[in-house]
């Protein structure tokens, strides 16, 4: 059975978009001409974080640059993290646009 793709979606009013398997959410939303703020790709800079307001996500390194705190709140990076569900995610406060949106 193929890997399932799941749909992330920017809260409030922001764009939607495809997470295909195995695909980061930075690299998936950097695909659909969403430019998203970020520097290392690799989970220590912090550039991309935002916060996950409902779904499932599950982070491609052991443990990503984030405390205990900001995990139970819902804080993830999205140049390390997988969808394992349809997501809506906050959006960034600041450095966020897409075509047409802002």
């Amino acid at each position: 059975m193929p890997n399932p793709t799941f749909t992330a979606c920017i809260h409030p009013d922001g764009p939607a978009f495809e997470v295909r398997p195995r695909q980061t959410l930075l690299h998936a939303a950097l695909d659909a001409g969403i430019q998203w703020p970020s520097s290392c790709r690799n989970g220590t800079c912090r550039t991309c974080i935002c916060q996950l307001r409902s779904g499932e996500v599950r982070h491609g390194i052991e443990w990503p640059g984030l405390l205990p705190e900001e995990k139970a709140d819902g804080w993830i990076l999205p140049c390390v993290a997988h969808a394992q569900s349809d997501l809506v995610l906050q959006q960034p406060a600041a450095g966020f646009a897409s075509s047409g949106i802002v």
